[in-house]
């Protein structure tokens, strides 16, 4: 047994190895963040531990793909002083994230104390995992999986947005939500995975700022070193697991993730009737 301090400092680095590795596969990081100190007998991390960490994922994704938001950004920013631009497909991509960003927004604030008690409720989550595993893989089923981020139009934006929403639930995972409905909306498999990371980036930033108040006062569960450590080590990992699951993806389905949601989710109910984990 670990020394109290040195253990709460592996507990909050293993949590960051934990988010770097499921933050952007489509499984559910706080999930995991949620059902793993649970099976170990840890403290839950909290809201706030598991927003502000998820800044350290996304600032992996701000660098992978740093050229394509650089690209997007200028072009967004060059439309508003010049109409010719606007139909610019990076320009409207700019416009696409901005959209696609305002539901999982409303939904956060309206629901922030929810989000933070009711929805962290292990029943919930497991069968969210499979019910979205279920749903993942219906998607790859029955999408045509062939059109490319070119033909992302508003239609596909709000839905893909309204989909976003829905990872306020534990289990659900924002890549996971996004990546399924722009399989049943036709999109390849990489297009969809890319659009997926790049929405996500404003909602994940704006979350981990929205509640780095709350995880630097003090209260919670681990210090602001071991969070600051957790988010650095969540960075290195999802910068790894970025580069790996797209070269996956370009060849192989989703299937493999499909079958490890159903089985955690169904684990976790199963262990919770057993009295082993608790809600």
């Amino acid at each position: 047994m670990l020394p109290g301090d040195a253990q709460d400092w592996f507990q909050a680095v293993f949590l960051g190895v934990l988010q770097g590795l499921t933050e952007f596969l489509p499984i559910s990081s706080s999930a995991h963040l949620r059902i793993f100190p649970e099976l170990f007998g840890w403290d839950d991390p909290g809201a706030a531990f598991t927003a502000v960490v998820q800044i350290g994922t996304e600032a992996a994704v701000l660098i992978f793909f740093r050229h394509d938001i650089w690209r997007i950004a200028s072009a967004w920013l060059r439309s508003l002083a010049r109409p010719g631009l606007r139909t610019h497909r990076d320009a409207l991509l700019g416009w696409y994230i901005i959209v696609g960003t305002l539901p999982v927004v409303i939904v956060g604030i309206a629901l922030k104390d929810t989000i933070e008690t009711d929805f962290r409720n292990l029943w919930l989550t497991g069968s969210v995992l499979v019910g979205l595993g279920i749903v993942l893989g219906v998607a790859e089923r029955v999408g045509r999986l062939d059109r490319p981020i070119d033909e992302l139009g508003w239609r596909a934006t709000v839905l893909l947005g309204l989909a976003q929403a829905l990872s306020v639930v534990p289990g659900v995972s924002r890549s996971g939500a996004t990546i399924s409905m722009g399989l049943f909306l036709g999109f390849e498999r990489e297009a969809a995975t890319r659009f997926a990371f790049l929405l996500a980036i404003p909602a994940v930033v704006g979350a981990g700022l929205f509640e780095l108040p709350e995880a630097v006062s003090g209260d919670n569960a681990y210090t602001v070193p071991e969070t600051v450590a957790a988010t650095l080590v969540a960075f290195i990992v999802g910068y790894a697991t970025i580069a790996w699951l797209l070269r996956y993806i370009a060849t192989r389905s989703y299937a493999p993730f499909v079958i490890y949601r159903i089985v955690l989710g169904t684990g976790v109910l199963v262990l919770l009737a057993a009295g082993v984990l608790s809600a």
